[in-house]
């Protein structure tokens, strides 16, 4: 790798790439509905099965990162999506359709270890702006997910569009086998020891255990908002259409924005501090969007405030998991987007009854009510981390050497 702008812009891509996968198709789930003859009741069922293929994933081939050199753990899962997104577009029923996209979640995840391998070899000084650089690819994937595949839907037809997407992955796993390193860390254990060490982990770091719990909190909180904001604009007295609704996504633009200075500012004060500011500001977001719906623009602010708070802390966290043992930093990250996922999906399921029993502000309490919560949570202090020979160390551990097994200093191999 030439720099470790270009190594990491190039992880960035691929994840971005490779995430907007699970979303893409949301806008044209209605022409896939009736090409197929696929009920409206059961078409809602493929984001729930990109969504179990992407858990699935994070726990089962997000440890590879550990294990498996990048260039052929990169490129070999990409490989996969694609043939996920091919059997997508062939499909002519509710069936194949499903099971292509538990294949398509299972391949997103490589956005993920993408994080993961990104945080690995780059300097413990520069560890925060490398994984706040994939994140803010992961987010742009997401951001412009929907946006792009309803626009190739309406120029090429859904099929047409899954098969540009494809392509697009295509291209990225061409990039990952050119450019990614060939040289496999060096494992500390078995395949199947490392997936049975995988709940010991939370058991053995606490500072795992707290990112795990202020994350759920904070991605509960933006799935609980994001899902009944949806439902709840839809209703009178608003009554706005999903062309209307789907503006109000822009306002994320701010969080993918704010994600490279988070980085920055991660490397510079550490997680911890940024982490502190992300949920304040997720804090006065929330606190803004409990006023009601009826002015779009203080709701326009308050979810882009809340967006950029999580989106912050989100990476700056990611980079404080990978702190704590990079050897390790795929089965690290597994635990926590597995959990972290979940919590998620805890807050979408939420959000419908919430709305029901005690409308809108019964909705924005909860979410304000979570991002307090973990605001504390971060807020509290936290003993340092030890080294292996139980000597205190610095938060940010340096880079190995090279040749530790480790990846690092690949990003400057030329």
């Amino acid at each position: 790798m030439r720099s470790a702008r270009g190594g990491v812009g190039l992880l960035a891509c691929t994840a971005g790439v490779a995430l907007a996968n699970n979303y893409a198709v949301q806008p044209a789930l209605g022409d896939v509905a009736r090409d197929t003859g696929t009920s409206t009741a059961a078409i809602g069922l493929v984001t729930t099965a990109a969504l179990a293929g992407c858990i699935a994933g994070f726990a089962f081939l997000l440890p590879l990162a550990d294990r498996a050199a990048p260039r052929r753990l990169v490129t070999g899962q990409l490989a996969m999506l694609a043939c996920g997104l091919l059997l997508a577009a062939a499909a002519h029923g509710p069936g194949t359709l499903l099971a292509a996209y538990v294949i398509i979640g299972a391949g997103a995840s490589v956005s993920a270890q993408a994080s993961a391998i990104a945080g690995r070899a780059a300097a413990g000084e520069r560890r925060g702006s490398a994984v706040a650089l994939v994140a803010a690819g992961m987010s742009a994937g997401i951001l412009l997910s929907r946006l792009v595949g309803g626009a190739l839907t309406h120029a090429l037809g859904w099929r047409g569009m899954l098969l540009t997407f494809a392509g697009f992955v295509l291209l990225c796993a061409a990039g990952a086998w050119l450019r990614l390193p060939r040289d496999r860390p060096a494992p500390t254990a078995g395949y199947l020891a490392t997936l049975t060490a995988l709940p010991g982990l939370l058991r053995r770091y606490r500072t795992l255990r707290r990112a795990v719990l202020t994350g759920s909190l904070w991605y509960f909180a933006f799935s609980l908002v994001w899902v009944a904001l949806t439902v709840r604009l839809a209703q009178p007295p608003y009554g706005l259409d999903a062309a209307a609704i789907g503006l109000y996504s822009l306002a994320g633009a701010l969080g993918f924005a704010a994600l490279p200075v988070a980085g920055r500012l991660s490397d510079r004060f550490g997680p911890r501090a940024v982490i502190r500011a992300g949920m304040g500001a997720a804090v006065v977001g929330a606190a803004l969007l409990c006023t009601g719906l009826d002015r779009p623009a203080v709701t326009a602010l308050g979810l882009a405030l809340l967006d950029a708070g999580c989106f912050t802390a989100q990476a700056a966290n990611q980079a404080r998991i990978l702190a704590v043992d990079p050897r390790r930093g795929g089965s690290l990250s597994g635990v926590y987007l597995l959990l972290y996922f979940l919590a998620g999906v805890a807050g979408s399921a939420l959000a419908a009854p919430l709305l029901a029993v005690g409308g809108w502000p019964a909705a924005a309490g909860a979410v304000l009510g979570a991002l307090l919560l973990a605001g504390l949570l971060a807020a509290r202090r936290e003993r340092p981390v030890r080294s292996p020979a139980g000597s205190r160390t610095r938060y940010t551990p340096r880079a190995p050497r090279r040749g530790s097994g480790t990846g690092a200093g690949w990003w400057t191999r030329s």
